[in-house]
């Protein structure tokens, strides 16, 4: 149970919690709201130790593990596979440990220690963390690399995958799926729902904390609330309650008016200035019902170019990539009006779509046609870092609008919530959300007539996702968006068109065929990917040189895989020959002076085996390495 009991927390001269009062259960996943700076990360840090309640108590049980997902990036020269298997630290006490017992020879010290390798499930370890690295999106081939060859997503990644690993009690994880794409959100959320110990889950995706959270908890004014069920139920519950909250704050507002009336008017006469004095008292202590703000603080809108051609732009029979092509024979057009969601495996090339078509890309192959009044508002992460730190939201837009008056371009920055002096302020002072806010703010301002959104939500809040999504709805242009938020594409876009293969093809489904699509392909994925299918019948011709390809395919394939498969049955054989050892290992008596002989035999057979194992697992991995490009290269 962890409990805050009339806890009160200052941060300088902010306060963030006022005699908070919340408990939760062992076993909750507790979804946790509110808006940015409210003091949501600080809550974590007190459940971790690293801040003190300045009033009141954080009541947490004793002897509990608690993992939690560092927000910081880690610069490590160790393996990725190492990084996260260093998240769960009885595993590595142990194998400390053992490794100390067998430097000293202490052979009973060793038997206890197997024994214990093999209670915390320890032999599995390394298989267990390879899971959570291919869950999250890392190829095979990642595990082996440094951590500081990583990008900072990247590495936010493997701090995911560490807190994972760990044996936990408690989970605390802060804004897990910023870094990820759609495909490792899907997986993350079935991991977290079978996930056994109390998780607590800071998040802006309200579909993901629908699918994750039994209880969500909304902070607001200092003070902590508790909300049976997921995001909607929290949502709905809550308009209900500030329903009523307004109407009891219209009902006092029309009692004080009426004190502060008969105040005004009587104060001065003696006959009537008890009575007067009595209201003045009343005023003093009614606690006054704060009227529910129930409209968000965003009400940006994202209007169209005037002028639209028809299409906007097309594709013919393009190769799209870098210095070899990612994605072949793409046919596209789009027209006024398209609201298409890109779908796919991480690395297929969605951003590499993207970026082909606002032309920062330039084609490998093909026919790039554009129409004459065809004008890309272009959102990605990358962009934030484009941004001129030393300048100020309103000067970010008198560049692009010299002639736009001061008080135009303050008032259209008031409706992304850059009212007064923030709208003059230095971006460089901004948090993550609030550099994506003018980001948008100066693409709407521009009045693009075709949107490329790529994950435009990232260090956005719940409320501006919204705003952002009622902004999308009403946009009279075309849009293409990828984003890991599945409400904001259910409820934008009317298509969907999936990048994977190398192709792009219309996706015919919705977002529930597409993770089903997705656990089809993890099922699939140590397979033979099937050809794609073309959009017309093939003459006898093709479909011959169709055949002799994929034979000549199948044939240059064979042989690694025989390999492959030969190591993987002689890798099992070995791993359980060692099992059976380190289980005998793990027998007490065997440590005992009458069988030394034995001991050392089987010692000796362990060490033997493990090497094996090793250099058998060493060369699968190079196999595999091998069959994975040789399959990238036949399906370009």
């Amino acid at each position: 149970m962890i409990q805050l009991n009339q806890l009160s927390l200052q941060r300088g001269p902010l306060r963030l919690l006022d005699r908070a009062q919340l408990t939760i259960h062992a076993n909750q996943k507790v979804g946790i709201v509110g808006a940015n700076g409210v003091g949501k990360s600080s809550l974590f840090k007190l459940i971790l130790g690293q801040l003190q309640p300045d009033e009141g108590d954080l009541q947490l049980p004793g002897n509990l593990t608690i993992a939690h997902m560092a927000q910081e990036v880690a610069d490590s020269e160790d393996r990725a596979i190492d990084y996260v298997l260093d998240g769960d630290h009885r595993l590595r006490a142990v194998q400390q440990g053992l490794a100390d017992a067998e430097q000293s020879g202490n052979h009973h010290r060793i038997g206890e220690l197997h024994a214990q390798l093999d209670a915390i499930d320890g032999y599995s370890a390394e298989a267990r963390a390879h899971q959570l690295l291919n869950g999250l999106s890392f190829s095979t081939s990642d595990a082996q690399r440094p951590v500081n060859t990583f990008s900072g997503g990247w590495r936010i990644r493997l701090n995911l995958a560490q807190a994972l690993m760990s044996h936990s009690d408690i989970l605390l994880l802060d804004e897990p799926t910023n870094h990820l794409d759609l495909d490792a959100t899907i997986w993350l959320e079935q991991w977290l729902r079978n996930y056994q110990g109390t998780l607590l889950l800071i998040s802006h995706d309200r579909d993901f904390l629908d699918a994750v959270s039994t209880h969500i908890v909304h902070m607001s004014n200092q003070k902590t609330e508790l909300y049976k069920g997921g995001y909607s139920d929290f949502e709905k519950r809550r308009a209900e309650r500030l329903a009523q909250q307004q109407s009891q704050f219209e009902k006092q507002q029309v009692r004080i008016a009426e004190i502060e009336s008969f105040v005004n008017r009587f104060k001065a006469k003696a006959t009537k200035a008890k009575q007067a004095q009595s209201r003045v008292k009343e005023l003093e202590r009614m606690e006054l019902i704060a009227p529910a703000h129930v409209d968000s603080p965003f009400s940006f809108t994202f209007q169209s170019s005037d002028k639209i051609s028809f299409p906007l732009m097309s594709l013919n029979n393009c190769q799209l990539g870098y210095s070899q092509p990612i994605l072949n024979n793409v046919k596209l057009t789009l027209s006024p009006g398209d609201r298409i969601g890109l779908l796919g495996p991480n690395g297929a090339g969605k951003s590499t779509l993207i970026k082909t078509l606002t032309r920062d890309l330039p084609l490998i192959d093909g026919v790039y046609n554009a129409g004459e009044h065809l004008k890309i508002g272009y959102f990605a992460q990358h962009q934030l870092e484009a941004l001129d730190l030393e300048a100020s939201p309103a000067l970010h837009i008198q560049r692009i609008s010299p002639k736009a008056s001061d008080q135009e371009i303050r008032n259209y920055l008031g409706s992304f919530d850059f009212n007064g002096d923030r709208a003059l302020e230095p971006v460089k002072r901004f948090s993550g959300g609030e550099k994506a806010r003018v980001a948008l703010a100066l693409i709407a301002w521009q009045r693009p007539n075709l949107l490329l959104l790529d994950e435009p939500t990232n260090h956005l809040d719940l409320e501006v996702r919204h705003a952002l999504t009622m902004a999308l709805q009403n946009f009279d242009g075309a849009l293409i968006l990828v984003s890991h938020d599945r409400h904001l594409l259910r409820n934008t876009v009317d298509q969907f068109w999936l990048v994977a293969n190398g192709r792009v093809s219309p996706f015919d489904g919705d977002m529930d065929d597409y993770q089903q699509w997705l656990a089809t392909q993890r099922r699939t994925q140590n397979q033979t990917p099937e050809e794609p299918k073309e959009n017309r019948s093939l003459s006898a011709a093709e479909k011959k040189e169709q055949k002799r390809l994929e034979a000549e395919r199948r044939n240059a394939l064979r042989p690694l895989r025989k390999a492959i498969d030969k190591l993987e049955a002689t890798l099992d054989k070995v791993t359980q020959e060692l099992q059976l050892v380190e289980t005998s290992l793990a027998d007490v008596s065997l440590y005992e002076e009458g069988n030394k002989e034995q001991l050392k035999r089987q010692l000796q057979q362990q060490g033997e085996l493990q090497q094996k194992a090793d250099a058998i697992e060493s060369e699968w991995m190079e196999k595999l390495e091998e069959l994975e490009q040789l399959e990238s290269e036949t399906t370009l």
